[in-house]
């Protein structure tokens, strides 16, 4: 058995409401999401923690210190910590207006006092604070350079706002975000800002996506019609999406795909998130997630200390079965086991 204790094993409570609400099934709450969690167990070994979206109806991003306090103890008092944080930033789109703009950034401000106060707290000792452009590619498809352009300034401004509360951003790279719908414009986007308060968050079954050209298929790595048995082109194709991200990445999420995009509720289409043990998932996740925590040389990282689980838009009647997360737990003591260290 291996002696790993990092990085961390994280869950995410944000899949309870995301997909979820008015236009599919009901929410799930962020105290089930935490018991979930909480009581997942693989050979005496569980979760370490969560990751929370800082949005309603989990997270009241305007409470008070004693509002703060109540939610580090609620964590707290089942051995949990919290590790990164989602910013709620989707009212003030970058392509939109000024005044939009202006909005991303108030609620960027809020989102990274509210994870300062839970670090100082204690009860967050890793994590940076997750971001997109909440602007859809095909706005900013409209005007590239200048869209472009506008989204740089942006988030320069949102990786100061970050560095004032000692946080760190990383920009999740999913296809559904202008100027982040393709590997190669992300990376355009991160060199562009060229901050280190602003970092790339890899997600593995978006990240997929990225290969097929999902959104922008002019950067695509992998043919049309690629047959996935012939693992050697997707791992040269894996190799040069993660040598150009790689650098950049600072927070990470274990996940699987089958190479399809999937939206619901009020979400976008984006890389379908399957279950750890969905047979039809492209990934080896234990050897896949080594390309983003191993350098080109092959030696770790170490650039988080935690990972975590991201599994949006599942049926509730998945996420109520206490086996669900005890395979999600699974396959992440599994990538710990193969790129993990111990401190």
């Amino acid at each position: 058995m291996s002696q790993n204790n990092f990085p961390k094993l994280h869950n995410a409570t944000w899949p309870g409401i995301v997909g979820k609400g008015p236009d599919s099934e009901p929410i799930i709450s962020f105290d089930e999401m935490l018991q979930n969690t909480a009581n997942a167990e693989v050979d005496g070994v569980k979760f370490d923690g969560v990751d929370i979206g800082l949005f309603d109806p989990h997270i009241d991003l305007e409470m008070d210190d004693d509002g703060v306090k109540k939610l580090a103890d609620k964590v707290s008092a089942l051995d949990l910590n919290i590790g990164s944080v989602v910013a709620p930033i989707w009212g003030g789109p970058i392509l939109g207006s000024k005044e939009d703009r202006a909005t991303y950034l108030d609620l960027l401000e809020k989102s990274c006092k509210l994870a300062k106060k839970l670090r100082d707290i204690g009860v967050r000792p890793y994590g940076i604070v997750r971001i997109d452009t909440a602007s859809s590619p095909e706005m900013w498809a409209k005007d590239p350079k200048g869209s472009q352009k506008i989204i740089v300034e942006t988030l320069k401004e949102a990786a100061k706002i970050a560095e004032n509360y000692g946080e760190k951003l990383a920009a999740e790279g999913e296809i559904c975000w202008g100027g982040m719908h393709s590997w190669k414009i992300m990376l355009e986007t991160l060199e562009s800002v060229n901050s280190p308060y602003l970092g790339f968050q890899a997600d593995m079954a978006h990240t997929l996506l990225y290969t097929l050209g999902y959104n922008y298929p002019e950067h695509r790595l992998l043919a049309e019609g690629y047959d996935w048995k012939d693992k050697s082109v997707w791992k040269a194709a894996l190799k040069e999406m993660t040598d150009a991200l790689r650098p950049w990445t600072i927070d990470f999420h274990v996940a699987q795909n089958d190479a399809t995009v999937f939206g619901s509720g009020s979400h976008d289409k984006t890389g379908r998130h399957c279950l750890a043990n969905d047979p039809n998932g492209k990934l080896d996740i234990a050897e896949d997630a080594g390309y983003w925590l191993r350098n080109e040389n092959g030696e770790l990282t170490k650039a988080f200390q935690h990972i975590c689980w991201d599994g949006c838009m599942f049926p509730n009647e998945v996420m109520s079965k206490q086996d669900t997360w005890n395979n999600i737990l699974a396959a992440l003591i599994s990538v710990r086991d193969k790129h993990g260290w111990k401190a």
